[in-house]
């Protein structure tokens, strides 16, 4: 037997119950993986809380980081011991401490990246992977706006994005999260809950704006997003952290300047074994390159889970926050 976090209601981060559970035997093409460390992401809150509705009941969690224990026929690529990782392109289930999954949602680890690192990277780094160079492709003097500048996706896009030459304009809520977006790259830092975000993209850009709007946080920025474009600039929210983004009318985009939409996920990304492996290398290429150096703010236990929640969504947390297994 071995632990897992349990949801058998939605609701509050009381819901994220510890038991004990057989993982089970991996069966062909499978692997029994044994958990180092996993991921925390603000999809686990959606799933937690039914925005993003699960079978009950489930385990939450959607990216991990461990050490393989078993094969299951038909694996030969892979060695008991071996160290291995996984994003969100697939079902959810990493708050656990063993678990099967399918050979194809894994990847090696080279030496160079431990797993702390993996973990931090995953689903945020190969967020931030398809961002900029597949849903907006990001040029040398793009003006970039990009929300929660000093969250896990964040501090990891500033990063990407300054090694790609872009004007980075980071929005966060207080001045010490502003200083550790400066400190990732983030050229100009805008105070959200003080400044006319739109007002102060206008003042930056000498009335310019942004070619891209990268907005996680939803419902509550979406509308200074938008009026922060450029003519013909791309509107990409990624993100629910204040609520979902309201019903709209296409003329909006025409108002503002024959703008481009779009809502994208990990999953369509990631869709295919070449598509992740492109992805994935483009992400560990940056990271052992030292361009991109992933800053993990917290850790808990993963029994402790119900605090991780709160703290996330309290927006206590800077940076990535992994789970202990």
């Amino acid at each position: 037997m071995s632990g897992a976090i349990v949801v058998t209601r939605a609701g509050g981060p009381e819901v994220l119950e510890w038991t004990d559970r057989d993982p089970g035997l991996p069966g062909p093409g499978e692997v029994l993986i044994r958990h180092t460390y996993v991921g925390l992401n603000f999809i686990d809150v959606y799933h937690r809380t039914g925005l993003y509705p699960a079978e009950l009941p489930f385990t939450p969690g959607v990216e991990g980081v461990g050490v393989v224990e078993r094969i299951g026929e038909g694996v030969d690529d892979l060695s008991v011991g071996a160290r291995v990782a996984y994003t969100s392109n697939g079902p959810i289930g990493s708050y656990c401490q063993e678990r099967v999954l399918p050979r194809g949602r894994l990847v090696s680890l080279p030496d160079a990246i431990s797993d702390e690192v993996a973990a931090a990277i995953m689903v945020k780094g190969c967020t931030v992977e398809y961002l900029v160079r597949r849903t907006y492709a990001v040029k040398p003097g793009d003006n970039v706006l990009l929300t929660a500048a000093a969250g896990g996706v964040g501090l990891i896009a500033c990063q990407w994005l300054r090694a790609l030459g872009a004007n980075v304009i980071g929005t966060v809520g207080t001045e010490e999260k502003g200083e550790l977006a400066r400190a990732n790259g983030c050229d100009h830092v805008i105070l959200y809950r003080h400044e006319d975000v739109a007002a102060r993209v206008a003042e930056i850009t000498d009335g310019a704006g942004c070619a891209v709007v990268y907005d996680s946080v939803g419902a509550d920025t979406f509308e200074g997003s938008i009026a922060s474009l450029a003519r013909r600039g791309t509107m990409v929210t990624f993100g629910n952290a204040s609520g979902p983004v309201a019903p709209m009318s296409p003329l909006l985009l025409a108002k503002h300047g024959s703008l481009y939409l779009t809502r994208p996920r990990v999953g369509d990304y990631y869709a295919t074994p070449e598509e992740t492996r492109d992805g994935v290398e483009a992400l560990f290429a940056m990271i052992t390159s030292g361009k991109v150096r992933p800053h993990i703010g917290a850790r808990y236990l993963m029994r402790e889970a119900e605090t991780a929640h709160r703290d996330l969504e309290a927006r206590m947390t800077v940076g990535s926050s992994i789970l202990v297994a």
